[in-house]
């Protein structure tokens, strides 16, 4: 690879094109996009090796340096995952194939998944803020290719590097088995590769890329916005509370957007807990290590029984307790990734645990407890900007049982995606065909949403927006979504749903399938406007550190107040509350 220093300015005459830029493991190739978007891109850069064979459920490992210019104009795959609502169709797509695969059941994606991808204006400008977003889907699912991710809207607004990257997910990226932690077995095996934490460890892997190589991309790798929704949310926190403040240095500003990063037994969590034995308190964010231990154990116990190696459970156990670590180690590699993610899914389901996959508290990667870590100042304190939406679980109606409510929508996905997520089908689909009939009205429906709301997201948020307040209260803020004008029967099913205010933050109202379904000639004034201010908020937040802009009309105060984001069809409507 050439010196940065010998290759003149990029798009300079007679020097390197813009959409050529070196990374530190190479050279690599994007599109010069400026007659569309206003943008160069690049896509599916490889931030670390493949997490599979010898490496699944390892910590990543750095990409080997290549030779010559890599292509990167298309995502990289996507990481396999179940198929759900949120996952891609075949080919990384979403499309009509996101239904097939539901049907099916086939898993899209690959483990050799982890990528990420840059954009910036097609300008010359250096020294811009970075924001690098992570995406949700319950740490089971969801791609960094999905088109309501697309970053050149925002890279251009914000006048900003917009990085995405994927990480792994499901049991793939976390699962902590003893066999796999013994280092008796296997000597080489780290602290990280032993915490279970694969996918938050994948995270922080890909802020080390950007701060080894964004600046060679026009970014300030000393002005690091660090962002992500729902799963991306938790996965950011753990981030932010890893031990010994060990990501100090990776970003310097935090958003996360819908999502928290509470134990039931974090201080200050409102009480009683949600918990197995059918109580219906308070839904924490995470949970315990034993809880991770047993689904692992469980996972290799089914795993047993489903390809025949045991009769039943009682067999399995005997097969488990009569092998070496090494060979429970080699068998679990040795599975194909569909089939560990399909029998896990069964075993999430047996254990009946919605936060099963997600950021386990051990300690070394993660904290044992984050909001006590954020109390006691072994975090990176840095500003933080968070997020929720009016609704939140209207989108996650399958846990309102959580409360003591029937479940929400009735239909299985397969069959939702068929009524809702085609606009001429969706515009005959009702209200009642969709939800529980147990809920006679929208108004009945809401107000069992928002008790759940209450319990699960707004409990996780107040949690950490208070501890983190008792450190930098200058430094925190918070925003509510409103924005409910969806077309019928949208509006009444969902409103302002979880994940909602990602195409006004993105500034993408399609072609992404939940934005292909919401927008509509009529919302397009109010929609546009409520838009342009959240994205000059989020900009103005990645420069300084502050989301303060005259777009939003009035002053963002600092938590426990919070600017409610709202519009008519016609004209934006932002309010403090």
């Amino acid at each position: 690879m050439e010196p940065l220093s010998r290759q003149g300015r990029p798009g300079a005459c007679g020097s390197t094109p813009p959409q050529i830029r070196d990374t530190a493991y190479g050279r690599v190739e994007g599109v010069d996009d400026s007659a569309g978007s206003g943008t160069y891109f690049w896509k599916g850069i490889p931030f670390a090796k493949a997490p599979e064979g010898a490496l699944r459920w390892k910590a990543p490992v750095e990409p080997a340096a290549w030779t010559g210019t890599l292509p990167a104009k298309t995502f990289g795959p996507s990481c396999i995952q179940n198929p759900r609502l949120y996952s891609p169709g075949n080919a990384n797509t979403f499309d009509a194939t996101v239904g097939d695969n539901l049907a099916s059941g086939h898993t899209p994606g690959s483990e050799d998944c982890l990528s990420l991808n840059i954009w910036r204006p097609a300008t010359g400008a250096t020294g811009l803020p970075v924001i690098v977003f992570i995406h949700g889907g319950s740490n089971i699912t969801g791609y960094s290719g999905d088109p309501m991710y697309d970053g050149a809207a925002l890279a251009r607004k914000a006048n900003a590097v917009v990085v995405t990257a994927n990480y792994r997910l499901g049991q793939l990226g976390f699962f902590r088995h003893p066999a796999l932690r013994d280092t008796a077995a296997d000597p080489s095996l780290t602290a990280d590769d032993q915490s279970g934490n694969f996918a938050v460890l994948d995270i922080i892997q890909a802020l080390k890329f950007v701060q080894g190589s964004i600046d060679r991309f026009g970014g300030d790798s000393g002005n690091v916005t660090l962002a992500g929704q729902s799963a991306g949310a938790i996965d950011i926190l753990a981030v932010l509370t890893a031990p010994n403040r060990r990501t100090a240095g990776l970003f310097h500003r935090l958003a996360p957007l819908s999502g928290g990063i509470s134990l039931g037994t974090s201080p200050g969590f409102p009480q009683p807990v949600n918990d197995l034995a059918g109580n219906k308190g308070y839904i924490p964010i995470v949970s315990p290590v034993p809880v991770h231990e047993a689904l692992a154990n469980l996972l290799l116990l089914k795993l047993l029984i489903d390809d025949g190696s045991a009769a039943d459970a009682a067999a399995a156990t005997a097969w488990a307790q009569g092998r070496a670590s090494a060979e429970i180690a080699a068998y679990l590699r040795g599975k194909p990734a569909s089939t560990i993610l399909q029998v896990g899914l069964k075993t999430v389901g047996g254990l009946g645990n919605s936060t099963a996959c997600g950021p386990i508290p051990e300690g070394t990667v993660v904290a044992a407890d984050p909001i006590a870590a954020i109390l006691a100042g072994d975090y990176v304190q840095v500003p933080v900007l968070a997020g929720l939406t009016a609704s939140e679980t209207t989108l996650l109606s399958a846990f309102l049982p959580l409360v003591g409510h029937a479940p929400g929508i009735q239909l299985p996905e397969p069959q939702l995606f068929q009524t809702l997520f085609d606009p001429a089908k969706a515009a005959s689909a009702t209200f009642g065909g969709v939800i529980h009939p147990s809920y006679p009205d929208a108004a009945a429906y809401h107000a069992a949403v928002a008790e759940l709301d209450a319990r699960f997201f707004v409990a996780g948020r107040d949690n950490l927006l208070d501890a983190l307040a008792t450190r930098t209260p200058a430094q925190v803020w918070s925003y509510r979504f409103d924005w409910r004008r969806e077309p019928a029967p949208w509006n009444d099913i969902y409103g302002a749903a979880h994940a909602f205010d990602l195409p006004f933050l993105f500034g993408n109202f399609g072609p992404s399938l939940y934005a292909n379904v919401v927008v509509s000639a009529a919302n397009q004034p109010g929609r546009l406007a409520l838009s342009d201010a959240m994205m000059s908020a989020l900009a103005a937040f990645a420069r300084t550190g502050n989301p303060n802009d005259p777009a939003l009309g009035t002053a963002w105060p600092n938590w426990p107040r919070k600017l409610v984001f709202d519009a008519s069809d016609t004209a934006r409507r932002i309010s403090v509350q």
